[in-house]
């Protein structure tokens, strides 16, 4: 058996980590006995530089091609200029329309071995295990926006846009994954002041009560879950939000873990691959260095042997493998405990390195 997966390297350290799940992903294939072709691609700034465009066809090609994507980042200081034509996030965006990824999965799990590395106290996030999906395709990332009047009386406008077909969707795909859980959905809006909040309180109501009466459903406005994920995360299972709150509250719940190197994520769509990253950016000021943290990216193909190829086998074994690899005192410089000089931190290859021989 052979797979085909599309890599997009992208910016700054995103082909330093993705150089290195493929190796994870190439020794877990032999292992368990199947193998993997690979194509890379460009998305991002790098796209830019090379053909003006952050997406070219070329890629969205090949990757309509592939059982499966890996991506690592896009993005940096050199195409910050917000008067420029296009920008890398623009590739990014613009993958996850032209494949129909409408629903971003991100876990939220500490590992026992770096409790103490969150900011948080350590009794306030053991035992957490929280399971996002945030609404890819709709909101303001694609709502009519412009600019009118000049001087001080320009103004500018982005419109919170969503149909009831966009919030069923999500809203079904998380409460058939709650089901396989701990059997709590939690939907997070703003209806108290947004009109497209109250129709995804309205259509995820109705889901529910229709489709999934047997899952234990909640609602919490997102001020309040953007506090209750501080002070109780426990208390939840899958949360299901839409674009702009899911952007804000899985970066604010990235913390908990203590290192943003450590979370892997999915965007899925109803059939073709999916698409894995780390959560992480582009960190254009390590690029280059050798210094990055891979695990989240060999997560992140963790997360597609499970999802998009069906090989839940080999996902676990680099799951376990990671966890063996940290269980040993492993670790690179931002996930290392500060101030012990015992610890030296170990770069992107050794961790990678230390990945390969865990394996079994």
């Amino acid at each position: 058996m052979q797979f085909k997966i599309t890599l997009l390297p992208g910016d700054g350290i995103g082909p330093e980590i993705v150089a290195g799940a493929a190796r994870v992903l190439d020794k877990v294939a032999e292992i368990c006995g199947f193998s993997i072709a690979y194509t890379q691609h460009l998305i991002g700034g790098i796209a830019i530089d090379e053909t003006g465009n952050p997406l070219p066809q070329a890629t969205i090609d090949a990757c309509k091609a592939s059982d499966g994507i890996l991506l690592g980042a896009v993005g940096g200081p050199k195409w910050d200029d917000p008067t420029a034509k296009t920008r890398p996030e623009v590739g990014l965006l613009g993958i996850r329309k032209a494949l129909s990824l409408f629903a971003n999965l991100r876990p939220i799990v500490p590992f026992d071995e770096l409790l103490d590395a969150s900011p948080l106290k350590r009794e306030i996030i053991e035992g957490t295990d929280i399971l996002f999906f945030r609404e890819l395709t709709g909101d303001v990332y694609f709502g009519e926006s412009g600019r009118t009047g000049s001087g001080k009386d320009e103004t500018a406008f982005q419109q919170m846009v969503y149909s009831v077909r966009e919030v069923e969707r999500i809203v079904r795909l998380a409460a058939a994954a709650a089901r396989k859980r701990r059997n709590h959905l939690t939907s997070v809006d703003k209806a108290n002041v947004l009109e497209p909040s109250r129709l995804w309180r309205q259509v995820a109501q109705r889901v529910m009560a229709e489709e999934f009466p047997d899952v234990k459903y909640d609602v919490v406005l997102v001020d309040a879950m953007a506090m209750h994920l501080i002070n109780r995360p426990r208390d939840y299972d899958v949360i299901v939000t839409a674009n702009l709150f899911g952007d804000i509250l899985t970066d604010e719940a990235s913390m908990l873990p203590g290192s943003l190197g450590m979370l892997p994520s999915a965007s899925l769509g109803d059939s073709g691959p999916g698409l894995y990253e780390p959560i992480h950016g582009s960190a254009p000021d390590i690029a280059g260095k050798g210094v990055a943290n891979p695990l989240a990216t060999i997560l992140a193909a963790a997360m597609m042997l499970r999802h998009s190829l069906g090989r839940e086998d080999a996902a676990i074994k680099i799951e376990m493998a990671v966890r063996q690899v940290l269980a040993d005192g492993l670790r690179t410089a931002d996930i290392a405990p500060r101030g012990d000089a015992s610890v030296k931190p170990l770069g992107t290859d050794p961790m990678v390195e230390a990945v390969l021989a865990r394996l079994k």
